[in-house]
């Protein structure tokens, strides 16, 4: 834990290797995001929803837009790890997306019921996957080579570093 509003569990720091029990946590992680995320935004009104996380940070409403558009990205490039030699990833300017009108005009419950099924079908494929499939490369073209195992307890850090946005906002404004 940290002080950090803008990284409230940390930075992500990729491990030089992705240990099968650790890629098994960070799966785990991935089933449960999506309800942990539907419980941090429970209640929320349209004006907290409006508020951001952090002074200059996105709203939770980005937020929680954010995250299946992120996941939606590594869905993607989970499967391309898993039918291509070496595939090279491609990147999306994450603030723009969330700028986008659709971002404001959306309902949340979209974007929840978007990560529920987004979920269900991307742990089921991990689930299923051999452990040496962990172990298939990809590159990302801005930070280089990894593979899958690294990506995925990449991403299962970073849905709890967005639930955790949310409810340490929650914590301070007394929500």
């Amino acid at each position: 834990m940290t002080t950090d509003l803008r990284y409230p569990l940390g930075r992500f720091v990729y491990p030089d290797h992705a240990p099968p029990a650790d890629v098994e946590r960070a799966i785990g992680r991935i089933e449960l995001l999506p309800g942990e995320m539907r419980r941090a935004v429970d209640g929320l009104s349209d004006a907290q929803l409006d508020t951001p996380y952090r002074p200059g940070g996105w709203t939770v409403r980005q937020l929680v837009h954010h995250v299946p558009d992120s996941h939606l990205n590594a869905y993607v490039r989970t499967k391309l790890a898993l039918t291509e030699e070496d595939p090279v990833i491609r990147p999306y300017d994450e603030q723009r997306w969330a700028m986008l009108a659709d971002t404001a005009r959306t309902p949340i419950e979209t974007s929840l019921a978007l990560l529920e099924a987004l979920h269900a079908r991307w742990t089921t494929l991990l689930r299923v996957s051999a452990p040496d499939e962990f172990q298939r490369p990809l590159r990302h073209p801005e930070s280089g080579s990894l593979t899958l195992g690294l990506l995925i307890m990449q991403y299962g850090w970073h849905g709890d570093h967005h639930v955790a946005h949310v409810t340490r906002l929650r914590d301070r404004e007394g929500w």
